[in-house]
């Protein structure tokens, strides 16, 4: 019974000292968890506070170092004795088609003139060489009676 009663307690010895051993590594786990995740806050932190200083100066208004003078602000509509002066888009495109198509019947005509000249050119010439082949002909031609 002694020798029962003493595994007994050498083994609940055993099994407290382990725990305390897994306890005590457990702990230091948490422990180095808990400072990096620490740093990690901290890290974050800074990196907001620095994203919130860059926005309020992206969102301060700058202020030029030497003031410019701003033009002035041309006006936006042409007075009523000017607007004659200014031409009309629309009209400008359909006075330069009527020019285009001027310019092209006015072509028109002269290469129908070429073509007349030179077809009353040819005429003649043809009409020549007939009555000399009628002429040359053996067979005479029959005259209406």
């Amino acid at each position: 019974m002694k020798k029962t009663l003493a595994l007994s307690l050498l083994i609940s010895f055993a099994l407290i000292c382990s725990c305390q051993k897994q306890d005590s590594t457990a702990e230091q786990q948490l422990a180095q968890r808990k400072t990096e995740l620490d740093a990690r806050e901290k890290a974050l932190d800074e990196r907001e506070k620095a994203l919130t200083e860059r926005e309020k100066l992206v969102a301060k208004p700058r202020v030029p170092s030497v003031p410019r003078i701003a033009p002035a602000e041309p006006q936006r509509t042409v007075p009523p004795e000017l607007t004659g002066l200014i031409a009309d888009p629309s009209q400008l495109r359909t006075e330069r088609e009527q020019r285009t198509q001027e310019r092209l019947a006015e072509r028109q005509r002269k290469m129908e003139e070429l073509q007349k000249m030179s077809a009353a050119r040819a005429l003649p010439r043809r009409e020549t060489t007939a009555p000399a082949t009628e002429a040359a002909s053996p067979s005479p031609s029959p005259t209406p009676e």
